[in-house]
């Protein structure tokens, strides 16, 4: 008896299920305000060098004043009499501010405006840079002490970082304690994400995990913005942001560790334990047979793929054997593309005209409908054909709004530039819900911590060539949507070299993750098999697992015999002594 059948027994979607996933939903809400707080707090509305004879001035009237300089925000004026202007040498040092809906930024309070401005981009640099090592350590992490530690010591750093962060006026304290918060990204995401994966019937996967992010991710999004202006200041907010994320603390009472995880580690009694709370959460009776027969299920085949002798499974083995290291930079190279073309669409509408907190809340939007599309279409044309789809469809919408805004930036049509950002927004959501899960699945569950770690990584790295593909729009104006579109479509084409997940089980050792979809071709997608076929094929690793379904059975079987015949022969024994002790009497 497998994992899935276990699962099965002890309730694979019921109540335990349903609280896992409420619970995910809370993770999402925070970790969209935790990993949009630098933006926020560092929105810089309208603002113009200070005057005394500005004071009095209506802020149409100010810019009205400052509009024929090629920098107003950043121009000093010596005298205004009237709109005969006298421009001074100095920099400035005092500034205007329109804030918007009346929320004060970090960027305003302390003026980091104009040549200042690099200060709070530093920030963001170590932010990025400390999700970098913060994913590697706690994907490293998971895999050693277990995801649910992991997950809260990783949300632990997240709350730390942004906390201090409202006590810093210096570049070097706040850049630390943004690198500090950039350690919880994106491990206090996708950790739970794996847990709630592993204790999840497979054919209710995608409706529970995207749904629960399409709704509660985007929820966060689109209040994130609001709660900013709702308290005023970017201190408060960053108070009433990073003080919930204490309540991942509460986890560890009530979320169960991984069980495969466990399983992976040799601890099949604590697998046991996590599974039989899970049965009787879910008021499922499962018997001590039961039990005993995933046990010897377990040991098994432990035994035929080394024992004890065997050393634990790492990063590096993924790229030993050839079908595993091919899946594995497929998933590197896709999310690459993925956040790279995320980070990029989102940077190439700066200055459209519309506030930032009305983009902001816009764009969040067409995250549910992305879930949504998903639910109804991935677990019918499958995880391949979702992934290559989505990034197909995204290559579309990128190219089209990379084209347009290219083009339209000078005129200000904000409508127009908004809906196309949507648009584009829409593809990159899809592409990276269905790529999320497409990764942890395929992954086995011995690296899986580690594994997925080293794919968000690689998109973390790659975002950072944003800022340079943009560049390349000043040489030629089509010249990123171009690129952008190329990498989507290469990521497209990739994506159908994997194999298929859907309705499988997942592989939880690196030698099931080889022969995991072994005889696979590259357009072979659930929804063009009539049930006929599908009860013909199997795949390698289905092959594989019942082999040791059967080695089970036969060393069942010969231990029952076994010990059938040695009991046979204590009974014999027995006869024969009591048969000597009559013969003496």
């Amino acid at each position: 008896m497998d994992f899935d059948q276990i699962l099965a027994k002890c309730g694979d979607f019921n109540r335990y299920q349903f609280m896992i996933l409420a619970l995910f939903g809370f993770i999402n809400i925070i970790v969209s305000m935790h990993y949009f707080t630098q933006t926020v707090i560092s929105f810089v509305p309208d603002h113009w060098c200070y005057h005394d004879k500005l004071v009095n001035m209506t802020y149409k009237e100010i810019g009205e004043i400052y509009a024929k300089f090629d920098q107003p925000s950043c121009t000093r004026l010596d005298d205004i009499n009237g709109h005969n202007v006298t421009v001074s040498s100095k920099p400035c040092e005092k500034w205007i501010y329109n804030y918007d809906f009346g929320y004060r930024s970090m960027n305003t309070e302390l003026n980091w405006v104009c040549d200042s401005a690099y200060k709070a981009r530093i920030g963001q640099s170590l932010f990025f840079i400390g999700s970098v090592v913060g994913t590697l350590f706690y994907g490293l992490l998971s895999d050693k002490i277990g995801r649910v530690p992991a997950l809260i010591l990783s949300n632990f750093c997240g709350f730390a970082g942004d906390f201090s962060t409202i006590f810093t006026k210096s570049v070097g304290t706040f850049t630390l304690c943004r690198f500090i918060s950039g350690l919880a990204a994106d491990t206090n995401f996708y950790l739970m994400y794996i847990i709630v994966l592993e204790y999840i019937r497979p054919s209710m996967r995608t409706l529970g995990l995207n749904m629960a992010v399409g709704l509660f991710y985007c929820l966060g999004l689109v209040f994130t913005p609001w709660l900013a202006v709702l308290v005023g200041h970017w201190q408060m907010y960053l108070a009433c942001t990073s003080l919930p994320i204490l309540l991942v603390v509460l986890y560890y009472f009530v979320v169960q560790e991984s069980a495969q995880w466990l399983v992976t580690r040799n601890d099949i009694d604590g697998a046991i334990v996590r599974l039989k709370r899970v049965a009787k959460f879910n008021g499922c009776r499962v018997t001590q047979a039961e039990f005993d027969e995933f046990r010897r299920h377990c040991q098994m085949t432990r035994e035929m793929q080394g024992g004890d002798d065997k050393k634990q499974a790492t990063l590096l083995d993924m790229f030993k054997t050839p079908r595993m290291r091919k899946n594995t930079l497929i998933l590197f190279f896709k999310s690459m593309v993925i956040t790279l073309c995320y980070d990029a669409v989102s940077r190439n509408v700066e200055g459209m005209g519309i506030s930032p907190f009305i983009m902001f809340s816009l764009s969040a939007v067409a995250v549910l409908p992305s879930s949504i599309l998903l639910v109804l279409l991935q677990d019918r044309i499958g995880r391949k054909g979702m992934a290559s789809g989505s990034l197909l469809v995204g290559g579309i919408f990128t190219t089209a709004a990379g084209i347009a805004i290219a083009y339209q930036q000078h005129n200000h049509n904000a409508i127009l530039l908004a809906c196309l950002t949507i648009a584009a927004r829409f593809g990159v959501a899809i592409s990276y819900e269905s790529g999320s899960q497409y990764a942890t699945e395929l992954i086995p569950t011995c690296v899986r911590g580690q594994g997925v770690a080293a794919v968000h990584v690689a998109g973390f790295a790659a975002s950072f060539l944003a800022p340079y593909i943009l560049w390349l729009g000043t040489l030629i104006r089509a010249a990123p949507s171009i690129i952008l579109g190329i990498l989507f479509f290469a990521g497209s084409f990739v994506c159908l070299l994997l194999p298929e997940t859907l309705n499988r089980s997942l592989p939880t050792t690196i030698e099931e993750g080889e022969v995991f979809g072994k005889g696979e071709r590259m357009f072979d997608f659930p929804c063009l098999h009539n049930r006929h076929d599908d009860e013909e094929s199997d795949s390698e690793l289905e092959k594989y697992k019942r082999k040791h379904s059967l080695i089970d059975a036969k060393q069942m079987q010969m231990e029952s015999c076994s010990n059938g015949k040695r009991k046979q022969s204590l009974i014999d024994a027995d006869r024969e002594e009591q048969a000597l002790k009559d013969a003496k009497h």
